[in-house]
């Protein structure tokens, strides 16, 4: 079904049989506004993930303990949006239909509604959290309803009302946020309301989006919309673990693009946030 990738993320080489997680890259960043890069986020963490450890001091686990599974890239069309969710779709349907999670590294966040169709047609009570330093709830973005500002609302439309809880958002039109009082649960700036937000998820099926421009430039100007007024890392790590408490039953990271920040940290921080997130899932 998935033939082993040359290169993977760091320790993340068990057998596609053996693993409880698949980790797929989805390198597409067409309908980016800004400036485009995130198409090499996944390659570029591959390469630079083997600076880090496979031990976290964090959690006192080991990748190496964990299996994972790295499928490598997703063959994306360019040209062709509603075909690029189509094969994201499909690759996640297959993860999830092998009773495995999907992970996927993004890529615009435009990426995350493929998985999530994936996720909703096996879950239909799915929930979805997001940190993300944007709304993306835009009906239409320059006449284009498939677009990384409007990923959110055609999640909506999907699941309705109340399962679409946001943290950390900080930018968007004032009509995003009019409309977000109606139909989303939108917690401005950080991570306010989590605890409760948990309590009220636990034991329902959750799909975790993180969209890495929720960290302030100053922590992640790798990105290609970077919003000042965004939390720290210590500050996302520990709300990652507190997300990571819930039954998800899918998860992606987004929105790195390597080439803003030739420093590498920008990559460091994707590397070891995505770590952190594969050693912190729990098999339910």
């Amino acid at each position: 079904m998935w033939n082993k990738n040359v290169e993977t993320f760091l320790g993340c080489d068990a057998s596609f049989e053996d693993a409880d997680i698949v980790i797929f890259g989805a390198p597409f960043d067409s309908t980016t506004s800004y400036r485009p890069g995130t198409r090499f986020a996944s390659r570029t963490m591959r390469a630079e993930s083997f600076g880090l450890e496979t031990y976290s001091p964090y959690l006192d686990r080991d990748i190496e303990e964990v299996n994972v599974f790295d499928g490598g890239d997703l063959e994306l069309p360019f040209g062709n949006t509603s075909k690029v969710l189509d094969i994201i779709k499909a690759a996640a349907k297959k993860i999830l239909d092998s009773r495995k999670l999907p992970c996927m590294i993004g890529g615009e966040h435009l990426v995350t509604l493929g998985s999530i169709e994936a996720a909703f047609e096996k879950y239909p009570d799915l929930h979805v959290i997001q940190f993300d330093a944007h709304t993306d709830l835009r009906d239409e973005y320059l006449g284009e309803k498939l677009s990384h500002a409007t990923v959110m609302r055609r999640i909506w439309d999907l699941l309705g009302d109340g399962r679409i809880s946001q943290f950390g958002i900080r930018s968007g039109e004032r009509s995003e946020f009019i409309w977000a009082k109606e139909h989303t649960n939108l917690n401005k700036y950080n991570f306010e309301g989590l605890e409760e937000t948990i309590l009220t998820l636990k034991g329902r099926p959750i799909y975790f989006s993180l969209d890495l421009d929720v960290l302030d430039p100053s922590v992640f100007p790798g990105t290609g919309t970077p919003e000042a007024g965004g939390v720290e890392f210590i500050e996302l790590l520990n709300a990652v673990y507190k997300v990571m408490q819930l039954d998800i039953v899918g998860m992606d990271i987004n929105e790195l693009s390597p080439v803003y920040d030739p420093t590498g940290a920008s990559t460091a921080v994707a590397c070891k946030m995505l770590r952190e997130m594969l050693l912190a899932y729990r098999k339910k």
